[in-house]
């Protein structure tokens, strides 16, 4: 089943969640590599233009997962949850989901008030042309820390969200973290 049910995630949302995930811990090692100050200027420049596709590649998923998310039924919480971690696991997730938006879009900030004005190619087959914002040193600085201080924020929560799911896979031994592995429905 594509859709989701009442009862189970459909495969459109285990293949976005799967999709988003893979391509934000992607972009967090990339991100941490492409900045380091002993790298090759040559291989800098083809690392961020690759940060930058798999970014925009993040970004539309991101869009198309809340348009997805809108438009679907959603699964009740696993049974046995507390009040506590039901409250907890809705405001990671609306928190995930928000990052998933606002770190690409800041990076896209960065790039678009960079002064060095360095164009974007997606993949190297198109042009992404820059927001309609200033180019100066200062916006420069600010979107580059609000980048980067959202991204570790994003990791943080990521590391969370699996530490959680983990946990409740090994010691509590609920469906939490199979709910996104398959789609099968669950027994009544």
């Amino acid at each position: 089943m594509l859709r989701n049910r009442r009862d189970a995630f459909g495969w459109g949302t285990i293949a976005l969640h799967w999709s988003i995930a893979l391509l934000i811990i992607g972009l967090i090692v990339l991100g941490y590599v492409m900045t380091r100050p002993d790298i090759d200027p040559a291989l800098q420049f083809d690392l961020f233009q690759w940060h930058k596709s798999f970014g925009f590649t993040a970004l539309a998923l991101s869009a198309i997962r809340v348009i997805w998310w809108l438009a679907n039924a959603h699964p009740a919480p696993v049974a046995g949850l507390s009040a506590f971690e039901k409250r907890a696991s809705t405001i990671t997730h609306w928190l995930l989901v928000g990052l998933t938006i606002t770190v690409p879009m800041a990076g896209w900030a960065l790039a678009s008030t960079s002064t060095l004005g360095i164009p974007t190619f997606f993949f190297n087959r198109m042009v992404i042309p820059h927001l309609p914002m200033e180019k100066s040193a200062g916006a420069e600085a600010f979107w580059t820390n609000a980048h980067a201080i959202l991204a570790y924020g994003l990791a943080a929560l990521v590391l969370l969200h699996a530490a959680a799911a983990l946990y409740h896979h090994f010691l509590r031994r609920d469906t939490v973290l199979l709910r996104m592995l398959r789609n099968e429905r669950r027994e009544r």
